[in-house]
């Protein structure tokens, strides 16, 4: 329910009329009707104002009652869910890339012989590199799966 809704939803619960309102609030009548057309919206002192006269939360005079609050709440469920979604996705990306820098590490730096003729070959950059690569692209398998199945079941 809008604004302009609820207003007029008090003003005839409480069987006023637009001039009696106007006069409980100290508004003009003209004030009155405009916020019930919704051509403007009371500033938020009038609004905590309007409350308290009809002993009312705020969020029932502002938001509509509970259906709004529902829908508020859900779009901030939906809100969180994206933003993991991106983070973690992030994160399998950073995963991925992180092996491909050991693997270029591994070639950059090579093997090398000593003094001694004991092999030193940095074998461990390889194992680690597939792992770190596996786990990435699990991850962002997982999420571009999960994030096609929410919008398959949003359109079917």
């Amino acid at each position: 329910m809008q604004f302009a809704e609820q207003i007029r939803e008090i003003r005839k619960t409480h069987q006023l009329t637009q001039e009696q309102l106007a006069s409980k609030l100290n508004v003009s009548r003209q004030t009155i009707s405009s916020w019930e057309n919704n051509r403007n919206l009371p500033d938020l002192e009038m609004v905590v104002f309007i409350a308290k006269t009809f002993d009312l939360s705020l969020d029932v005079l502002i938001l509509g009652g509970s259906e709004m609050k529902d829908k508020l709440i859900q779009d901030g469920k939906e809100t969180k869910k994206a933003r993991f979604n991106t983070i973690t996705t992030a994160i399998g990306g950073g995963l991925m890339a992180l092996a491909i820098v050991l693997f270029i590490t591994k070639e950059v730096l090579g093997d090398s012989i000593d003094d001694q003729g004991i092999l030193h070959e940095k074998f461990y950059l390889i194992p680690i590199g597939l792992l770190l690569f596996f786990l990435g692209a699990l991850i962002v398998g997982v999420m571009l799966t999960k994030n096609f199945r929410a919008k398959h079941q949003k359109n079917a």
